[in-house]
């Protein structure tokens, strides 16, 4: 890990995760935008585009890449980005593992220090009306607020209050980079409209909120995962909503609405691999437990929480969040930018060796990927 001040730019290695980088920026106030767990690994999240506090008012991870060293299929070492292999720089932008093992990140990192953050519960009667609300909001938000919602079982533990332990409950997850003033004004309307049951809304290192839910996901549990991008929030699906999150099925299950606006919309479609810049929200339902005997619990839970909310959707998921769904559901998530992620592959990685993912199978000779 090294990080130039002057410059604001941090190189990583391939095998760090959040916590780490994290770590090192901090000492100089600046953040990379990447994730809400200090325990992701720093090279899948980015290669599949990296969603996180810091979205909407820095972008995408991959938005903030400048370049990646990468060993090929073949033993090479290359290196991708805007000037080197512009082709390779534009497919790992969100085209996930599948054209080489990345031993080096360099990252384009920004002003961020104290943050105001944390969480606001409500009860989960109060799901459509504080939904409703938030769909308004964080689309016209100031681009400092970002804010995730989501539907979760409060657990044992410092923060949470003895009464709400083990309820389910909605939640948005904020995280406010702008001046600590102004921070609380932008929420008071929610406030006045339907006041939390509980909040932990306070200034905090960055690396703070980054970690702030580690301790909930130890290594080791048990996960099963479903995705989708929507446009809207419709009052059926927030109706779907409400009919699923009441049983959640274990502690550890959740769902997560990540805002993908503001500075997120700022790349287009095509230029790079992460082709759903026009969806608002990326969906995750999580179905997570520490047993194995729960697996088709988490399992039937996910899928027909899933299904229900289908319909409403673009018709692709985030990729980070995939399961083995087959090559349907890749081509879904990729659109118009599959073929020439095929293009891609056939020329970095002919043979596929790197398949032990949301693989994209290389073109056929002769078939060309559309523009650069």
């Amino acid at each position: 890990m090294h990080v130039d001040p002057s410059s604001r730019q941090v190189r990583t290695g391939g095998g760090a995760t959040l916590g780490a980088m994290d770590h090192a920026t901090h000492a100089f106030g600046l953040a990379v935008p990447a994730g809400i767990l200090s325990t992701t690994g720093v090279g899948g999240l980015t290669l599949g585009g990296g969603l996180g506090h810091l979205t909407r008012k820095y972008g995408l991870t991959i938005d903030n890449l400048i370049s990646a060293d990468l060993v090929l299929a073949d033993g090479s070492f290359v290196t991708a980005s805007a000037d080197e292999n512009t082709d390779l720089f534009w497919a790992i932008r969100g085209g996930g593992g599948n054209f080489g093992i990345v031993t080096s990140f360099l990252f384009q990192a920004h002003p961020v220090s104290t943050v105001c953050a944390g969480p606001m519960l409500w009860e989960l009667d109060q799901t459509p009306d504080v939904m409703r609300w938030y769909r308004e909001f964080i689309v016209r938000a100031p681009v400092d607020m970002n804010g995730f919602f989501a539907f979760m079982t409060v657990p044992p533990g410092p923060h949470f209050p003895d009464e709400l332990h083990f309820r389910k409950m909605c939640a948005i997850v904020w995280c406010y980079d702008g001046p600590l003033d102004k921070a609380n004004e932008i929420l008071n309307p929610v406030r006045s409209y339907r006041p939390p049951v509980f909040e932990h809304f306070a200034p905090m290192p960055y690396p703070m909120l980054q970690s702030l839910f580690d301790g909930l996901y130890p290594t080791g549990l048990h996960w099963y995962w479903k995705t989708e991008f929507f446009k809207e929030i419709s009052d059926e699906a927030i109706a779907s909503h409400v009919k699923h999150a009441a049983h959640l099925p274990t502690l550890h299950s959740t769902v997560h609405v990540y805002p993908v606006n503001g500075a997120a919309h700022r790349t287009a479609s095509r230029d790079t691999a992460w082709s759903y810049r026009d969806a608002v929200w990326s969906q995750v339902i999580v179905g997570v437990d520490p047993d194995p005997a729960n697996r088709d619990k988490i399992v039937e839970w996910a899928r027909a929480y899933w299904s229900d909310l289908h319909p409403f959707g673009l018709g692709g998921g985030y990729i980070n969040f995939m399961m083995d769904e087959g090559e349907g559901s890749i081509r879904a998530t990729y659109r118009d930018n599959y073929q020439r992620l095929a293009v891609v592959k056939a020329k970095y990685d002919p043979d596929n060796f790197f398949s032990v993912n949301q693989n994209i199978r290389p073109a056929a000779a002769g078939v060309k990927g559309g523009s650069e």
